[in-house]
């Protein structure tokens, strides 16, 4: 990537600055997801909500950005990436007030999904303008240094909303979310130039976006990417959906929650750091496929583990935590992946696999979380068959041959 970005009278975007402010931009629903967690207990409560509905505060969000994600993308590759995040940036700013003043749990689930709609375009648009950029092996170090950054807020966001909870009540969760939403729209409004080149604006009529959409998820070297991390993070979802239950009743360590949950997630930094490292000489694919099927065998290690009651916590958090590394490998690897064919219609093939992804996860997770029973055997065993699925969808866009390095442009 050239130090100039796009021409601006300011000083250019470097590339380091690109990395971190795309990364707060996907951080925004990391946050509004993560912080929550904490709080799900005493917001069911309080709203009467009981048994396993809790969950909802965070699968209805999953789902309106699963939705959602189907229009930003267009609209990006027709209007420009700044004009579609500046909306983002408000919708998400002006319904976190709103659901801080919630009182009913029927309509904050209502207002989760609505935000989640209204919001995708913070998942949505950051890919496109990388790939604006980079393809290849590139974007997917690009992509992994990204993840790196943005997986430092599921650590540290379950740990702000238990402090912000203690000290002014979970309402308060909700204004942080929309200072942090004024924070980062500051930034793009200040420093981030269109990326969009005149020579890939793309028409905004249905046509055009079903053309591009169909033509994003129907590629074979890309659709089985798209589906199957789709799968292995739907377990991801699931994991999230449960994880106050399962940590603070089911291990009863729920004073410990965050600090849990965070180290858990560590491995999932560690693993983007990695692949930022060695993917440009292994090659997104090797990297990918051995990531998929180290998931396969542990996830199979952790259903072992908890059929075999009581499971320790320890055992439980070893396990979960080297999932969680093998979705870092996974997550940047097979988006590049997908996205490498599609760099005259970014948005769109943007928008198109964040919705599969997002829409396949929401919904996965959603059933998993459900499942709970007071064991993390649901979890193990959902997240083994998922690779399993997974991997044969991989398979599929390989033409049966994993671990091949094509000589793709970037």
């Amino acid at each position: 990537m050239s130090a100039t970005l796009a021409t601006s009278e300011r000083r250019p975007l470097g590339e380091r600055e690109m990395i971190v402010l795309m990364a707060m931009l996907m951080s925004l629903q990391a946050f509004g997801i993560d912080a929550m967690l904490p709080a799900l207990g005493d917001m069911a409560d309080e709203m009467g909500a009981g048994g396993n509905d809790r969950q909802l505060v965070i699968s209805a969000y999953f789902l309106g950005a699963g939705i959602g994600a189907f229009f930003p993308g267009a609209f990006a590759d027709r209007f420009g990436r700044r004009p579609v995040l500046a909306v983002a940036l408000i919708a998400y700013i002006v319904l976190s007030l709103g659901c801080a003043l919630v009182s009913d749990f029927g309509v904050m689930v209502v207002m989760r999904v609505v935000q989640g709609i209204a919001c995708a375009g913070l998942s949505v648009v950051p890919a496109a303008i990388v790939r604006d950029h980079v393809g290849g092996d590139r974007m997917a170090r690009l992509m992994s240094l990204i993840m790196m950054i943005f997986l430092l807020v599921p650590i540290v966001a379950p740990a702000i909303g238990q402090g912000i909870m203690i000290i002014a009540g979970w309402r308060a969760i909700f204004g942080a979310m929309a200072l942090m939403g004024v924070i980062v729209g500051a930034w793009v409004w200040m420093r981030l130039p269109e990326s969009l080149a005149a020579e890939n604006v793309q028409e905004i009529d249905p046509p055009t976006i079903l053309r591009n959409m169909g033509q994003a998820l129907t590629v074979r070297g890309s659709v089985g990417y798209v589906i199957g991390s789709a799968l292995v993070f739907g377990s991801l979802f699931g994991f999230l959906n449960s994880s106050q239950q399962l940590i603070g009743e089911a291990f009863g360590m729920g004073n410990y929650f965050a600090i849990i949950f965070g180290g858990a997630v560590i491995g999932m930094v560690a693993a983007n750091f990695t692949n930022s490292r060695i993917v440009e000489r292994f090659g997104a694919r090797r990297v990918g496929h051995t990531a998929l099927l180290a998931f396969i065998v542990n996830s199979a290690v952790l259903w072992w583990s908890a059929s075999n009651q009581p499971q320790s916590l320890n055992e439980f958090v070893i396990l979960l935590s080297i999932n969680m590394a093998m979705l870092g490998f996974i997550g940047s690897n097979f988006s590049s992946i997908a996205m490498q064919p599609f760099a005259k219609i970014a948005g769109a093939a943007s928008s198109a696999h964040t919705a599969l992804r997002m829409g396949t996860g929401a919904i996965l997770g959603g059933f998993i979380g459900y499942q709970y029973d007071g064991t993390a055997q649901p979890l193990a065993l959902a997240m083994l068959v998922c690779g399993l699925i997974g991997l044969g969808f991989v398979l599929f866009s390989e033409r049966g041959v994993l671990f091949r390095r094509p000589n793709a442009p970037s």
